[in-house]
């Protein structure tokens, strides 16, 4: 039996009880109501509701409110919000599909150069000329570089970056006797460019810290970044340079300048060049190209799906919010959306291209936790019915706290902000486990959001990894924390709209019970 008509018959079987003539209007928005739910003109729940705040009878009105709640959340077993099935379907579907998505690029990018490809290509790696310091004349073929250091570029076979998986991996300079030092530095070698009839093109290493120009002999080919007195360096992408028409049959100086931001942090192997140029004749160099940045967009795909997927998530929940319940936590849950989203896309806008600098980047990466981390507190705490204004105040207290130590590069400051906002967010999954609505569901989806947010904290300890290489790309532990996170809270999202009715029929939990 439908809802519609139970719900009909326990109106007919009751006795309407009209207090005063003060009930007359809420009875006949009550009698207008129960007409709407005859002609089915809207949600059964949403006008089932209706007719309880303004009718009174007996085992539904006044004086009855348990009974009230029992009938009420009992009658919205059998109810069916329009369209609650059909979302849920559809998030399941588009998960699975965009999994599918994400699993067939990072195949077709994780792989190794095709054999043919390098073989009619050379590596350039070996030994380089390398020195610290700047000065433009190191790219003229004159230089004398036989007092300069060698830096061996060759890689350990199938070693790799600890990010993406580029191929190629070599240590900076800070491996190889300059642990700490930042600025610019050169390398240069001669090469022997075949002779024939091809045109020839260098392509550049795909791993620099931070950014680098080319030369041939003494002539700037081009680089990542700008160079020079006010730096602007971004992330690298693959690059190709041509050489000039005639450098086929000739031996020329191949200079590479790079820089390293004075701001970066050091480590053990940082510092210029992680991976040797290639010199290839067209159309050889284009097909590489094209395998460079088939790896380079899938290592960074998953930060480009997951925001379109969290934006995705921030429309469903607007266009639940008028028709849901929780419509506090749908607010804040879109705000906190919205940050991470832009958080993630950071990492993909600077490695596809060089609209954002890697000094903004940076800043970003530092600061927009804060933020997000305290928006999210506040979208849990209004999953329970009451919201407690202690973890509100907490919130934007440990937000402060951490923006102050974001500022003063206080690492005490944001440590402690951080276990603050674990404890939050644990009391406020204690608070949904004891008596909050939908308690599983909404539980895991809380866990999954603390493990992407407080990996660190929370994961390194037990040993979890923090990266993993399937395919040969890099996927994080974040990514797939955020992988299971975003459809968990579209189901959250699209169960408010069936939660609504029964929730404010029961006047306990209006009350916050």
């Amino acid at each position: 039996m439908d809802f519609q008509k139970r719900f009909l018959q326990q109106i007919a079987r009751a006795r309407i009880v009209t207090h005063s003539r003060a009930n007359e209007a809420s009875q006949a928005r009550g009698e207008r109501a129960i007409q709407r739910l005859e002609r089915r003109e809207a949600p059964s729940l949403v006008l089932a509701h209706e007719v309880v705040e303004h009718l009174g009878f007996v085992g539904f009105g006044h004086g009855h409110g348990e009974k009230n709640s029992a009938v009420m959340i009992h009658l919205a077993r059998y109810a069916e919000v329009p369209g609650v099935r059909k979302l849920i379907v559809g998030i399941v579907t588009v998960t699975l599909v965009t999994w599918a998505f994400v699993i067939t690029d990072l195949a077709s990018g994780g792989g190794p150069d095709p054999p043919a490809l390098r073989a009619a290509a050379t590596l350039l790696d070996g030994a380089w000329r390398f020195h610290v310091g700047d000065d433009p004349r190191w790219a003229d073929v004159s230089t004398d570089d036989t007092e300069w250091e060698t830096l061996d570029l060759t890689a350990v076979p199938g070693s790799h970056d600890d990010d993406v998986g580029l191929p190629d991996y070599v240590g900076g300079w800070m491996a190889h006797g300059h642990p700490g030092y930042r600025g610019y530095a050169w390398y240069r070698r001669a090469v022997m460019v075949p002779a024939g009839s091809a045109s020839w093109e260098i392509l550049g290493p795909t791993l620099v810290d931070h950014g680098y120009e080319i030369h041939w002999n003494g002539q700037l080919l081009g680089g990542s970044g700008r160079l020079g007195p006010n730096p602007r360096v971004v992330g690298t992408r693959p690059l190709k340079f041509a050489l000039p028409a005639d450098a086929a049959g000739t031996r020329g100086v191949l200079a590479i300048r790079a820089y390293m931001l004075p701001s970066s942090g050091i480590s053990a192997d940082g510092g210029g060049m992680h991976s040797p140029p290639i010199l290839a004749p067209r159309p050889i160099s284009d097909e590489l190209h094209r395998v460079q940045w088939r790896r380079t967009i899938a290592g960074y795909i998953v930060d480009a799906i997951e925001p379109i997927a969290m934006l995705a998530l921030i429309g469903l929940a607007i266009g639940c919010w008028s028709r849901g319940s929780h419509q506090s936590f749908l607010i804040f849950v879109s705000i906190a959306l919205a940050l991470t989203a832009a958080r993630r896309l950071n990492n993909a806008i600077v490695a596809w291209t060089d609209l954002q600098d890697l000094t903004t980047y940076v800043w970003l990466a530092k600061t927009m936790w804060v933020p997000t981390v305290a928006a999210w507190a506040l979208a849990w705490n209004r999953w329970c019915l009451l919201p407690w204004r202690s973890i509100d105040v907490a919130a934007v207290v440990l937000a402060v706290i951490a923006a102050i130590g974001v500022a003063t590069h206080s690492a005490s400051l944001i440590s402690a902000s951080k276990l603050g906002s674990i404890a939050l967010f644990v009391l406020t999954g204690a608070r949904i486990v004891r008596s909050g609505p939908m308690r599983i569901l909404a539980f895991v989806t809380l866990v999954s959001i603390m493990a992407a947010l407080f990996g660190g904290e929370l994961l390194d300890p037990i040993g979890v990894p923090g990266i993993w290489f399937p395919f040969g790309i890099g996927v994080s532990r974040t990514q797939y924390s955020y992988a299971i996170v975003i459809p968990l809270l579209g189901l959250v999202i699209v169960r408010t709209l069936a939660f609504k009715a029964a929730r404010n029929a029961d006047p306990l939990d209006r009350r916050g019970g």
